[in-house]
């Protein structure tokens, strides 16, 4: 099978026809010739990009936020509270994204006296806490009594920190498909993923691949998770990358044993990634990864606070960070109202980063933050809080060095960004306009068409959306691994 896209721009805006075979770009003329096993594609002159890779992002418990109730901001406590009333369903409530911002620090006790009728459980945004009712407590408590709630005088509060594995065994749900997800996420133009889910283990690796052969994923995936990732098989189009760490601030992992991981996971070839969002883990982190030397294989993911004398180091060991610039766009009014403002500047840097030479990947968090890539390279572009503020205007970036953050290579965040050439893999978007209109309010591009390993996983040209994909298993290999 073939394809032929028509009429494309390039971002050297050069005017040519591409052709795809076997999953690889063949031709590239400023005219082909239409062939009998063609399929034509016309893209009237809007922009041919490499596809799109998420570098942060956590597809299952996004697929669990689209069945979800939104509980964050711009809601205030009564709002919050008849949406949670007004869920649809009889079972339990489900609600993401809360933030104290919205009611305060809430508990079981605010839950009863919201929802007292069905069982409930909010989680708050950064990930970390879950907040039950009464009625779902007992739902949990009924099901084992070895708890890892927060117990207070009176008993449980209703929190529960960190307890993402507990709470799926009690639960005992199955995972949530991802057809929807991915959906999504090629309308975006995201051929590829990594997802940096820390409690990833071999069975949620087997998920990940099982949903690539039956091409209820869409997207290459590259996985990380905890250590059952050194000894899991890559295999086309699903990859095991790296070995994440989640630090928590006042809980590090002793140092001897970190130095070690860092040395091993070097010797196998697997990444580390280490989510670091205070100035106290990246001091932590950065300080060991030095002592390892050879950073290559390091990640910092989010390093939401870099301060200026931190860079220097950052750059000389050779570290990636892979950043979220959509937080300031949709945080930013909380970062300015609740942190120091002597660390305004050292929030979410972009800019600042490559001009100390450290390599810049981009990810969505998503569903910790929205999922479209395009919005975040538009946040990278403004650094524009809700309220109107610019917060950081030196670590700006133009709007080729934001698509950088998104078209490199899923193994390497912050390398080569990834170009449309013959010998190239197929995996495309096309948008509707040239790069000249798109690239001044890049979160309203428009995707015409998504292309992943030489198939259509995304055709708006009728109105539609995902086309039909034959499954992974009778592809060419395209997602090869790094090990």
């Amino acid at each position: 099978m073939t394809m032929l896209v028509r009429n494309a721009t390039l971002l050297d805006r050069r005017r040519v026809d591409v052709r795809v075979r076997n999953g690889v770009i063949s031709e590239i003329a400023t005219s082909l010739e239409v062939r009998d096993d063609d399929d034509v594609i016309e893209a009237g002159g809007g922009a041919l990009l490499p596809g799109l890779h998420d570098h942060h992002i956590h597809l299952f418990a996004l697929a669990a936020s689209l069945e979800s109730v939104a509980c964050g901001p711009p809601l205030d406590e009564f709002g919050l509270m008849a949406r949670l009333r007004s869920a649809p369903g009889s079972g339990w409530v489900r609600g993401v994204g809360y933030h104290e911002s919205v009611a305060g620090d809430i508990d079981g006790a605010w839950l009863d006296r919201a929802v007292p009728d069905r069982p409930v459980r909010v989680q708050h945004r950064s990930g970390r806490l879950w907040i039950f009712n009464s009625a779902g407590l007992a739902l949990l408590l009924a099901a084992s009594t070895d708890t890892k709630l927060e117990r207070g005088p009176d008993g449980p509060t209703g929190r529960l920190y960190d307890g993402d594995g507990w709470l799926q065994a009690r639960l005992g749900r199955a995972p949530p498909s991802l057809g929807d997800v991915s959906r999504l996420l090629a309308a975006r133009g995201v051929t590829s993923v990594s997802d940096a889910t820390a409690a990833n283990n071999s069975a949620a690796f087997s998920l990940l691949r099982r949903a690539r052969d039956t091409s209820h994923l869409l997207q290459h995936v590259a996985v990380m998770g905890g250590d059952e990732i050194f000894h899991c098989q890559s295999a086309p189009g699903c990859a095991a990358l790296a070995r994440k760490f989640h630090l928590h601030e006042g809980g590090y992992p002793e140092p001897e044993s970190f130095l070690d991981t860092l040395c091993y996971a070097r010797t196998r070839g697997v990444q580390v990634a280490v989510h670091c969002v205070t100035e106290a883990d990246l001091v932590f982190t950065l300080s060991l990864m030095e002592e390892a030397g050879d950073g290559s294989l390091f990640r910092i993911e989010h390093a939401s606070v870099a301060p200026f004398s931190l860079l220097p180091r950052l750059a000389a060991a050779g570290v990636t960070v892979v950043t979220q610039p959509h937080f300031v766009a949709e945080r930013g009014d909380a970062y300015l109202a609740d942190i120091p403002v002597q660390e305004h500047s050292f929030l979410y840097r972009g800019a600042g980063f490559l001009r100390r030479g450290v390599k810049l990947g981009g990810g969505t968090d998503a569903p910790f933050g929205h999922f479209d890539p395009w919005a975040a390279m538009q946040a990278a572009v403004e650094r524009r809080t809700p309220g109107g503020a610019v917060l950081g205007p030196q670590e700006r970036l133009s709007p080729e060095q934001a698509l950088a953050l998104f078209t490199t290579h899923w193994s390497t965040p912050g390398g080569p960004v990834r170009q449309v050439r013959v010998g190239a893999a197929a995996d495309l978007c096309l948008l509707r306009e040239p790069w000249a209109a798109v690239r001044g309010a890049l979160n309203r591009a428009e995707v015409l068409v998504a292309v992943q390993d030489g198939m259509l996983i995304h055709d708006s040209r009728c109105g539609g959306g995902a086309a039909h994909v034959v499954p992974a298993a009778r592809r060419e290999p395209a997602m090869a691994s790094v090990q």
